[in-house]
């Protein structure tokens, strides 16, 4: 897809286009449409990265991505008092924008059945927390 057609470039590069939580050089922050959970907010790259396929080990990505969790739980941690959080991305093909982003969710999910769409499949993929993708990105 040309990034000229990507939903999120043009809410990273128009934030007057969607009410924006946090913005800086990097990355940007704002409501999920779709909410899924208690609170349900994206965190962006303003550069346009596909898909977690697209990450490579090393420090630009694992810096990135820590930003974007770094972002994801103080936004969390200063809208919300549920103690319950989850971080993390759809891999390919379960993703349904194809420009990465940080799913952050203040549980509980609602309706409750939601969980679902943000477990990991093993190998089929699915859902992968933040965290193990750092893991996988650490230089």
């Amino acid at each position: 897809m040309p990034e000229s057609a990507c939903i999120f470039c043009d809410i990273a590069r128009l934030p007057s286009s969607t009410s924006l939580l946090y913005q800086d050089d990097k990355v940007v922050a704002f409501q999920d449409i779709k909410p899924a959970a208690f609170r349900h907010y994206l965190v962006i790259p303003i550069e346009h990265i596909p898909t977690v396929k697209n990450l490579q080990r090393g420090l630009e990505h694992y810096s990135l991505v820590s930003h974007m969790l770094n972002v994801g739980k103080t936004l969390l941690q200063q809208d919300s008092s549920h103690n319950e959080h989850r971080f993390g991305f759809h891999q390919p093909p379960f993703n349904s924008v194809d420009h990465l982003h940080l799913h952050c969710l203040a549980l509980p999910y609602m309706p409750s059945w939601k969980f679902i769409k943000y477990s990991s499949l093993g190998p089929l993929g699915g859902f992968i927390l933040a965290e193990k993708l750092l893991e996988k990105l650490k230089p």
